[in-house]
């Protein structure tokens, strides 16, 4: 273990983190390279001299001490922090802006200086790291995946269901898989056997009047399932 000789005596330079996140978004947190992630960008956001405040994806690539604090033995780095980016977007921490050939990512945090920025870029009226002058830029949606729409609405992901949630990620639209999470819940139906049902019945009968999927891709699901234990 690497330890810490302590803080020195002195005026130390502070960073200023807000109280509800102590109250509401590190409770939420359940990942560490969230954790670091969302509180290194709040460091370097207050350290910055430009206006608006914001950072783009090369600098977080760049930064030694993110890539070190995220993956210590080195080998992962930028992978991990792809992972934690995706988290902090899909979580509503921070704010994602690409531009319009896909070239060039933003982030921000969420909070009232950073939502006026993320659309003000969007207006055009500020220009962005890295930017060409005058280039768009256009909002990127992150999609929660199936782990996380999960461990969201119904509760800590287990190694069977896992096995399961992968099968059905690659079987089933990302849109269906989302849509039939939220009436689980709207239900208060909070289990996997209830989403792979509905699923499988728009599978089998079709969605919203379009056409059922393609016998192959749901037909050995529905078998594989068959005699597994309901979550």
């Amino acid at each position: 273990m690497r330890t810490f000789a302590g803080f020195p005596g002195g005026r130390l330079r502070m960073t200023g983190v807000p109280d509800l996140f102590f109250s509401e978004l590190l409770p939420a947190i359940d990942d560490l390279a969230e954790l670091k992630l969302t509180l290194h960008v709040i460091w370097r956001l207050a350290r910055l001299q430009r206006e608006p405040r914001h950072l783009s994806l090369s600098e977080l690539e760049e930064d030694g001490v993110l890539l070190g604090s995220l993956d210590p033995e080195g080998a992962r780095g930028r992978e991990v922090l792809q992972e934690a980016l995706a988290r902090c977007v899909t979580r509503g921490t921070l704010l994602r802006l690409q531009d319009a050939q896909g070239g060039q990512v933003w982030y921000f945090l969420n909070s009232e200086q950073g939502r006026n920025a993320y659309q003000a870029a969007l207006r055009g009226e500020v220009q962005l790291a890295g930017a060409p002058s005058g280039q768009p830029v256009r909002p990127v949606v992150e999609r929660p995946n199936i782990y996380q729409l999960y461990e969201q609405n119904i509760g800590l992901l287990q190694p069977l269901i896992a096995d399961q949630l992968r099968e059905a990620e690659a079987t089933y639209p990302a849109a269906w898989i989302e849509e039939a999470f939220r009436i689980a819940a709207e239900r208060n139906a909070r289990s996997w056997a209830y989403v792979r049902k509905v699923l499988e019945r728009w599978a089998r009968e079709g969605k919203d009047g379009g056409p059922p999927l393609e016998r192959d891709r749901t037909r050995y699901i529905r078998g594989k399932y068959a005699d597994r234990i309901k979550h």
